[in-house]
């Protein structure tokens, strides 16, 4: 693995407000520890590492460190970013804290997981690739840490996943995180719905009711009111419940 020599000044800045001049004069804030000697408060050029995250975008890095007061050397070491901190709002980096390593001691590393080629899944309407991980977790020497793990992703169909257990790690590489995890999968976004395999589309019927055409002349009919003194046709029953006619007067 790749060793990058970075120099750093000791710091003396230790209130909130120092700091904040600080940066704005171009500076992190940093700390280096562990080891067998006391954690020490450091600070950095900005652009200095800003330039070297450029050129070793998403990768490992190691850092052959020379600790600074002035001119005068304090201390030198091998050491990791463990962790960076960034402002919430600028996504500047605003602290770094640096560990101490010793070569010929294992140590646990996060290491960037970069997706190579298409996925054959992803070519299907409403399918997305999800990313379960980002970062894997590896115990190692370190000059064995790799630079990033690297996912081949494109045979991978819909429904289908890539594991932890699926990885391809280097030799002297192991990882103590869950086998089963999801590292990377093509599914279908939840606004979207997997079509059937083989099913077609077929558009609906719709049924047309035509309403029958009204007979004027039933109508009329059927609404009108019989003539004063009209008699009802021979054989007509009377409707129920009408009044029945006087019987004639002998």
């Amino acid at each position: 693995m790749e060793q990058i020599k970075l120099d750093l000044q000791v710091r003396n800045e230790a209130g909130s407000g120092e700091v904040k001049t600080l940066r704005k004069a171009g500076y992190i804030p940093g700390v280096v520890y562990g080891g067998a000697e006391k954690p020490l408060s450091v600070k950095l050029m900005r652009k200095d590492f800003d330039r070297i995250m450029r050129e070793h975008h998403g990768e490992s890095i190691l850092f052959q460190v020379q600790i600074l007061a002035g001119e005068k050397k304090v201390s030198d070491c091998i050491a990791l970013a463990k962790e960076t901190y960034f402002n919430p709002v600028s996504d500047a980096v605003d602290h770094i804290d640096f560990q101490r390593i010793s070569m010929d001691k294992e140590i646990a590393f996060r290491v960037a997981i970069v997706v190579k080629g298409e996925a054959i899944g992803l070519k299907k309407i409403g399918a997305t690739l999800e990313h379960g991980l980002r970062e894997l977790e590896v115990i190692c020497l370190p000059k064995d840490i790799p630079q990033h793990i690297e996912v081949d992703v494109t045979n991978l169909d819909t429904h289908h996943a890539i594991h932890v257990s699926d990885l391809a790690l280097p030799s002297g590489v192991r990882t103590k995180m869950d086998p089963g995890a999801v590292v990377v999968a093509v599914v279908y976004s939840s606004r979207e719905e997997a079509p059937a395999a083989d099913a077609e589309v077929v558009a609906p019927t719709l049924e047309v009711i035509k309403e029958k055409p009204k007979d004027p002349a039933a109508e009329a009919a059927a609404g009108a009111k019989p003539a004063a003194g009209a008699k009802p046709a021979a054989g007509a029953k009377p409707a129920a419940g009408a009044a029945k006619p006087a019987a004639p007067k002998k």
